[in-house]
């Protein structure tokens, strides 16, 4: 029996395909016949293991730490229960148990639901060889390792899906599996029908660590989350799979994580968003990434999205930055469609008229090789605002 000084302890995990060694101290901090465990990358520092550890949540499978996408990291703390449930929901929402192809890092909650998914459905997943970075070519060699006929899922993030829809051998190995969840950034529309347009089965979701992940499919809610909105349009998550709150944090978790008089938990993102007519989630972004600029707000995604319909542009990343005129000003960094020339900024602004108000053009414009990108594949947009730091 594991004793109350050792109920969590670090867990190195490789990169690529030898992520899979870590499936037996998953599987039994699970089932909590073992320790709860931390994961972290095999090269990075172990997170902090409290030497106290008799205060930590009942049935507590692993810690996780956050993307910081609005300031430090912090470590949720995650119960077997919990993640049992998002992997049974996602198999139930998405038609039933599967095999797996690994994509993304197994040290974050995206590439760690795989393996999580993979022991609650008793499948071994496959691993793609990371090593040399993410390319299509090495997708689609994991791809081929599940065999044809086989009910098959995998989990990308919206830049690697770009880079699979620009490659036959990516195109083809997408249409293997009968759902592919996408996640970990806003999609525009026009990736997710060209997608589609390919026969691939892409479901959109929505989580965060905090919720074990994706909650929210294609704008629904798993049958054991519920979402709902504050007044000025915060996005509030509840259900399930929500975590015990933060390791060592007790007056953030209080703040963040609360429970309704029906004894429902409930976590409140960070995020704003709204409901389309019929009744969807649409995350419109993060509380501190919205752009006042003139006094009127802009959300970025809006302006991301109309960026990704130009012929010319294949992703972007808008952020706002400090101005003397008018407050801030919006910037855009696109990634230019192989074969076309970079576009100057008035040519993109003319191309967006009509797509967008005059207050949400770009007033300054530069072009990179690709995303700068944090985690498990989000938008790196302190690093996109460094670049327009010294601009005019």
């Amino acid at each position: 029996m594991t004793s109350s000084k050792n109920r969590l302890r670090a867990l190195p995990v490789p990169s690529g395909t030898e992520a899979l060694s870590v499936l037996t101290d998953l599987r039994r901090a699970l089932d909590g016949s073992g320790p709860a465990v931390a994961p972290h990358a095999m090269s990075s520092t172990p997170p902090p293991i409290p030497d106290d550890q008799d205060g930590l949540p009942a049935g507590l499978a692993l810690t996780i730490g956050t993307s910081g996408s609005t300031g430090r990291p912090k470590i949720a703390m995650l119960t077997g229960a919990a993640l049992r449930a998002s992997a049974h929901s996602t198999h139930q929402s998405l038609g039933g148990p599967g095999q797996w192809l690994m994509a993304l890092p197994a040290h974050h909650i995206a590439g760690l639901q795989v393996l999580v998914r993979s022991v609650v459905a008793g499948t071994t997943p496959v691993c793609m060889d990371l090593a040399g970075g993410f390319s299509a070519a090495a997708f689609a060699r994991a791809a081929a390792e599940i065999g044809r006929g086989t009910t098959a899922y995998t989990a990308v993030v919206p830049t690697q899906l770009v880079r699979l829809l620009v490659s036959a051998e990516g195109c083809e190995a997408l249409t293997r599996f009968s759902a592919v969840l996408l996640g970990g950034a806003a999609a525009p529309a026009s990736l997710l029908a060209q997608a589609r347009g390919f026969g691939v089965k892409v479901v959109t979701t929505y989580g965060m660590s905090e919720t074990a992940g994706g909650c929210v499919y294609d704008g629904r809610a798993l049958d054991v989350s519920q979402v709902c909105l504050e007044d000025d349009g915060r996005i509030r998550l509840g259900g399930a799979t929500l975590a015990q709150g933060y390791l060592g944090e007790p007056a953030l978790s209080a703040e963040s994580f609360s429970e309704d008089p029906d004894g429902v938990p409930w976590f409140l993102t960070d995020d704003v968003g709204h409901f389309d007519d019929q009744g969807s989630l649409v995350v419109d972004g993060r509380i501190d990434d919205l752009i006042n600029t003139g006094g009127l707000k802009v959300v970025p995604h809006l302006v991301e999205a109309a960026l990704g319909q130009l012929d010319c542009v294949t992703e972007a990343i808008v952020v706002g930055r400090p101005d003397p005129e008018w407050g801030q000003v919006i910037c855009a960094a696109v990634v230019v469609r192989q074969g076309y020339s970079p576009p100057n900024l008035d040519e993109v602004r003319d191309k967006l008229r009509g797509m967008l108000p005059g207050h949400a053009l770009p007033r300054r414009l530069a072009t990179v090789a690709e995303l700068p990108l944090r985690g498990p594949g989000k938008p790196d947009r302190a690093a996109v605002r460094t670049l327009f730091d010294h601009s005019a």
